[in-house]
């Protein structure tokens, strides 16, 4: 059963006042509260979506975890690097690879990419992008033949196509009596691949890895070996831990944050500045509760001198208008919860339904590697957005609390 302090509070909001304006802040305070917390939970989904979706996508290219010697010309094979990841569960495949930078040029275009040399049926065991490709298939690499794959957008700007020829331009040059020339070779274009992120498709070369081998002098020699894991999210934890202490010197492990991390940081440091300023939002609409309370305790001014000769002590008054305060913010908040995440869980749908409506196209999958708006509510932002909102609501109660508190029976009644 409620306290009589409760009893009242709640009397009190129910209540019809004599001051309409002071209503009207009041529901200005819980409508500005449920703004704030519906904003910051929407944001927050959608950031959280865009980097759910574009690490999805980022990890159907990239490999998820890589191993390899620091001298690549130490005569030791890929197969000895296998020997750091066999019997490990968490390990689904793995390949060799050859990589390095070059010079594409057909047609008076040219592009630098990272050429990489693969083992083909070892390579379609750890990528995705190999088994739908628009143009040939990685079996048409053949060792000997200097072969070559294109990422689509990078045949697009060389204008090449399967059949035809592309020249590869290796950093490292001959040296002739007439100085250091670049060293050149043609290249069959065989296939063309698309892996649906436009950076990678636009700068992606593969080759066999034989070839890779003598194009740039390695014997031998690989790169490393890619790994493809069955949880990519524990890749930090599995590369970590892959080389033995005493082998560090010669062995190198790195995961797929270790070339993504600037990009993920820059989000992560995005969501936290949008968390702070919209929780200020939050804080504006919380803290003119304290402007509707003051208003309040000012016009119960009788009511709480009476209360105070019936008995009441100070604090049993305080509670009346922490409670009304509480109230108001606990509304706002529940409010805001249940809005934003409606509102977070369909707003794909919603900004689809306006982009057909006005013939618009609000993402650009050029720069964001989707084309839709994505979304992702997370249960524990949720409850932290909510904590915090209740949390700023309840603070703002203590003043005018106290205030009310504070009131000499004898000094209100004066004029009444």
């Amino acid at each position: 059963m409620a306290s009589l302090e409760t009893w009242i509070g709640l009397r009190y909001l129910r209540a019809k006042k004599r001051n309409g304006f002071m209503s009207f802040i009041t529901m200005i305070s819980i409508a500005g509260i449920a703004l704030g917390v519906t904003a910051l939970i929407v944001v927050l989904s959608v950031m959280n979506g865009f980097q759910k979706e574009i690490r999805g996508q980022l990890l159907n290219v990239a490999p998820h975890a890589e191993i390899g010697y620091y001298d690549t010309g130490n005569g030791e094979s890929w197969q000895s690097l296998r020997g750091f990841v066999n019997g490990r569960k968490e390990v689904l495949a793995t390949a060799p690879y050859v990589a390095d930078q070059a010079l594409l040029a057909n047609s008076g275009e040219v592009r630098g990419v990272q050429l990489r040399g693969v083992l083909p049926e070892e390579e379609k065991n750890v990528v995705d992008y190999g088994k739908d490709m628009p143009v040939g298939s990685f079996n048409d690499l053949k060792p000997g033949e200097f072969d070559i794959i294109l990422g689509e957008g990078l045949a697009e700007a060389l204008g090449a196509e399967k059949g035809g020829k592309v020249t590869v331009i290796t950093p490292e040059g001959n040296v002739t009596p007439a100085g250091v020339v670049p060293r050149l070779k043609q290249f069959n274009v065989v296939g063309i691949v698309k892996t649906g992120v436009y950076e990678v498709d636009n700068s992606l070369a593969m080759t066999h890895i034989k070839d890779a081998q003598v194009l740039y002098r390695l014997g031998d020699g690989v790169g490393g070996l890619r790994i493809k894991l069955a949880d990519p999210q524990n890749a930090p934890a599995f590369t970590r831990n892959l080389v033995p202490q005493a082998q560090k010197d010669k062995v190198w492990a790195r995961d797929w944050t270790f070339s993504n991390r600037s990009y993920f940081e820059a989000v992560e440091l995005e969501k936290r500045m949008m968390f702070i300023i919209l929780t200020l939002i939050i804080a504006v609409a919380a803290f003119n509760l304290v402007s509707s309370l003051v208003m309040a305790v000012t016009e119960k001014q009788a009511d709480i001198a009476i209360l105070r000769t019936l008995g009441l002590p100070p604090a049993g008054v305080m509670k009346i208008f922490m409670v009304q305060g509480a109230f108001a913010g606990f509304f706002g908040t529940l409010i805001g919860v249940v809005c934003g995440v409606l509102l977070g869980m369909n707003v794909g749908r919603i900004v689809a339904f306006f982009e057909d409506l006005f013939g618009m196209q609000l993402i650009n999958s050029q720069i964001y590697f989707i084309d839709y708006l994505p979304s992702d509510v997370n249960p524990d932002d949720v409850l932290v957005i909510a904590a915090i909102s209740l949390a700023l609501a309840f603070i703002a109660t203590l003043y005018p609390s106290w205030r009310a508190a504070k009131t000499q029976p004898a000094e209100a009644l004066r004029y009444e």
